[in-house]
C-alpha cells in the first residue's frame, strides 16, 4: 500500500487549487497525518482500502461525513473528537463488538449510521440495541427510526443488552479460532511456495540443476506454456476453495491478486529486456535496409537537379518532434517514434546539403539529397520552331542594318574582343534575295550586242 504524503494530499486536492489547509473534501486510501494537514475537512472518503482500525481522525473537529466502507474494521473507536460528525458509513466491515457503538454517544450531531454487511447485524436484538443506545440517531441502515420504535427499544433495553453481550462473547471466541486457522493456512501456503521455488531453482539435488538446464534447452515457448497451465490450475484452486468471510481472507485475496499482478509485470519486463535490438549495421560494416515502422516509401533519382529524393509516407497526424532524420553519404536513417527506417542509397550524396520537409496535406516526409558526383549534362537540341524564330530575328536585324554582337564578360574570361577582329565594311551586293533579279535584268539591258554562241563554253 502506498504511504500517504503531503504531496499526495495536494494532488488529491486539485478541486481546491492544491491547498490543503482549507480543504473540506478528499478521497484517500489512508488517514495518516490528515488531522495535522487538513483540519477543516468536512467530507472524507476512505472506502475499500483494507484499513484495520479507525485512527488519526480525532482532531478533525469540522468533519461531517466519514465513509470507511469495505475495510477490515472490527470495532468503532477514536471518533469522540469529531464533534460535528453527522453521517458515518461502516458498510461491509467486520464489526462484531456491537457494544463499541457506545463510543458514538459523544457525537451528539450524529444522525445517520450504516452497519449493513457487518457480523453484528446478525445478532438478535441488533437494531433495538443501537436505537436504544444512540438517542440522537435518526436513521439506521437507510431506515428511519420512528418514535414508537425508540420507546419500545428503551423498554426492552436491559434484556436486549444482556443478549448482545452473550452473542459478542461467542463471536470473539469464533474470531480467535478463525485467526489461528488463518495463520496456519498462511504458513502452509508459505511452505508450499518455498518448495516450489526450491524445485525451480534446483536446490533439492544436483540432478535437479541438470534437469533445469535440459528444460531450458527445450525452448522458452514450452516453459511459457507450462507456466500458463500451472497458473491457471493455481487460480482455479484458489478461487474455488471455500474460505470463511474474515479480515484475514480479504487480506489473503488482496495479496494473491497483487502477487499475480507483479508476476505478470515481471514477465512483461523480462520480455522487453530479452527482446534483441534490431541490427542496422552488420559486424562487417554492411548497412542493412530496415523498415521497422512499416511505412510506404519511394526513392526517386532526379537527374535534372542531380539529386536523390526520398518520399516517406509518415502518418499524417504524427508530431514532427517524433521524427529524427540522419543522412549519411551512403544511406539514410529515419527514426519514427523510435522505430528505425534505414535505406541504402544508390549513389553517394552530400549530407550537409540535404534537406527534409513535411507535406502539410499528406504528412509525408520528403528528403532531398544532392549527389556527391557532379554530372555535366549534354547540350539540348533546339527545336525547329526555335530555329525559325531565330532566323526571323536575324533577317529583321539585317533589314534594319543592326549587327548582333556577342556579349562577353572580360572579368571572367581572357578571350579577345571578337567584335574588333574584322573591320566593318559596307555591305555591297548583300541585300535581300528579292533584289537580285533586278540586277540581272539590268545586265541584260547593258549588253544589247551580246551574241550567244553554242560552240563557246559559258564563263563561270
Amino acid at each position: 500500500m502506498v504511504r500517504i504524503t503531503e504531496d499526495l494530499v495536494r494532488r488529491r486536492a486539485e478541486h481546491n487549487n492544491c491547498e490543503i489547509f482549507s480543504l473540506e473534501e478528499i478521497s484517500l486510501h489512508q488517514i495518516e497525518y490528515l488531522d495535522k494537514w487538513c483540519r477543516d475537512l468536512k467530507i472524507l472518503y476512505l472506502q475499500n482500502n483494507l484499513i484495520p482500525k479507525i485512527e488519526n481522525v480525532g482532531k478533525l473537529k469540522k468533519l461531517e461525513y466519514l465513509n470507511v466502507a469495505l475495510n477490515n474494521i472490527e470495532r468503532i473507536e477514536n471518533l469522540e473528537g469529531c464533534e460535528e460528525l453527522k453521517k458515518l458509513d461502516l458498510t461491509a466491515n467486520f464489526i462484531g463488538e456491537l457494544s463499541s457503538i457506545e463510543a458514538l454517544k459523544y457525537n451528539i450531531h450524529l444522525k445517520e449510521l450504516f452497519l449493513v454487511g457487518n457480523p453484528c447485524t446478525e445478532f438478535e436484538g441488533y437494531r433495538q440495541f443501537v436505537v436504544a443506545t444512540l438517542h440522537q440517531l435518526k436513521c439506521l441502515d437507510s431506515k428511519e427510526i420512528e418514535r414508537s420504535e425508540r420507546i419500545q427499544a428503551l423498554q426492552n433495553y436491559p434484556e436486549v443488552k444482556q443478549k448482545i453481550r452473550e452473542q459478542e462473547q461467542a463471536y470473539l471466541l469464533k474470531r480467535a479460532r478463525e485467526k489461528e486457522e488463518a495463520q496456519r493456512r498462511m504458513q502452509e501456503r508459505k511452505d508450499k511456495k518455498q518448495k516450489q521455488m526450491e524445485s525451480k531453482h534446483g536446490f533439492d539435488s544436483p540432478d535437479s540443476l541438470q534437469n533445469q538446464e535440459n528444460h531450458q534447452a527445450e525452448g522458452d515457448r514450452e516453459q511459457e506454456m507450462w507456466r500458463t497451465v500451472e497458473d491457471d490450475e493455481e487460480d482455479r484452486r484458489f478461487w474455488e476453495e471455500p474460505t470463511p468471510y474474515t479480515p484475514e481472507s480479504r487480506l489473503e485475496t488482496h495479496r494473491y491478486i497483487e502477487e499475480k499482478r507483479r508476476a505478470k509485470d515481471n514477465i512483461r519486463e523480462s520480455k522487453k529486456r530479452e527482446k534483441p535490438l534490431r541490427t542496422l549495421v552488420t559486424a562487417e560494416g554492411k548497412v542493412l535496409n530496415v523498415n521497422a515502422p512499416k511505412l510506404h516509401f519511394s526513392l526517386k533519382d532526379d537527374e535534372e537537379n542531380n539529386q536523390v529524393i526520398l518520399d516517406l509516407a509518415v502518418y499524417r497526424h504524427l508530431d514532427t518532434s517524433l521524427l529524427d532524420v540522419d543522412v549519411q553519404p551512403t544511406y539514410i536513417r529515419v527514426l519514427v517514434k523510435g522505430k528505425p527506417f534505414q535505406l541504402v542509397l544508390p549513389e553517394e550524396v552530400k549530407p550537409d546539403s540535404s534537406s527534409a520537409k513535411r507535406s502539410q496535406t499528406t504528412g509525408h516526409l520528403v528528403v532531398s539529397m544532392p549527389k556527391a558526383k557532379e554530372i555535366i549534362l549534354a547540350k539540348q537540341k533546339v527545336s525547329t520552331s526555335v530555329k525559325d524564330s531565330d532566323c526571323n530575328t536575324l533577317q529583321k536585324n539585317a533589314r534594319s542594318g543592326q549587327v548582333e554582337k556577342l556579349e562577353v564578360d572580360p572579368s571572367k574570361y581572357s578571350f579577345p574582343d571578337v567584335t574588333k577582329i574584322i573591320q566593318a565594311k559596307e555591305r555591297i551586293g548583300q541585300g535581300p534575295i528579292r533584289l537580285q533579279p533586278e540586277k540581272i535584268t539590268e545586265t541584260k539591258k547593258s549588253y544589247v550586242d551580246f551574241e550567244n554562241k553554242e560552240d563557246v563554253p559559258p564563263l563561270i
